[in-house]
């Protein structure tokens, strides 16, 4: 049965996340926080960072890594940007800027201060997607593995809770050419969880 918990306090922690500054004099093109969620989300996003084009537009995932990730899902994009369905929390709530090798890591700072008010107030998340190494040190403090790719290959001793899996950016290409495992065994499965936690969203 559904929780339905919406109430000030639920709109009052998420609109404090949204004016968050604690990172400005860390970010680049200065503090401009991208969450989704809603008190009775039922699948969780946790992602590393915005990029660059969520920061421009204020949409997460709004570019092709959102596409690919939208196809693994198994879901449109309304589906997705549904608030009442899925929630998306990175690691860190701002873009952090460039380096050598991609985006910097998500600051530090986010996690301690909202990520985890914000997980207590959506108490009827069923499925949590981790995606990336960051934001699966921080759900699998005790049980990720030795590499990403050894974590998301043991997706069966999370289930059916959580969900680890590498970002879909198009700079892990490569990646998904050297694991094909992965469409073939863990697109499927996941598809078919998201659609069953959808599905109780719905009341069915």
């Amino acid at each position: 049965m559904i929780t339905n918990n919406a109430n000030p306090d639920f709109n009052q922690l998420k609109n404090d996340a949204l004016a968050c500054r604690l990172c400005a004099p860390h970010l680049p093109l200065g503090p401009r926080p991208i969450i989704q969620c809603g008190p009775v989300a039922r699948v969780l996003i946790a992602s590393q960072a915005p990029g660059k084009t969520a920061h421009l537009s204020g949409v997460p995932f709004d570019d092709a890594s959102g596409e690919r990730l939208r196809n693994w899902m198994g879901v449109d994009a309304t589906t997705f940007y549904d608030t009442t369905k899925i929630a998306i929390l990175p690691m860190g709530f701002c873009y952090p800027g460039t380096g050598n090798s991609g985006d910097l890591p998500p600051r530090p700072e986010c996690a301690p201060a909202w990520r985890r008010a914000l997980l207590e107030a959506m108490p009827n998340i069923e499925l949590t997607l981790a995606i990336g190494r960051y934001a699966q040190n921080w759900h699998l403090p005790q049980h990720k593995k030795r590499t990403l790719t050894d974590t998301v290959k043991a997706w069966q001793e999370f289930a059916p809770q959580l969900a680890p899996l590498p970002h879909p950016s198009g700079r892990n290409n490569g990646w998904l050419k050297k694991n094909p495992w992965f469409a073939e065994e863990v697109v499927p499965q996941l598809r078919a969880r998201i659609s069953k936690a959808l599905a109780a969203n719905s009341g069915s």
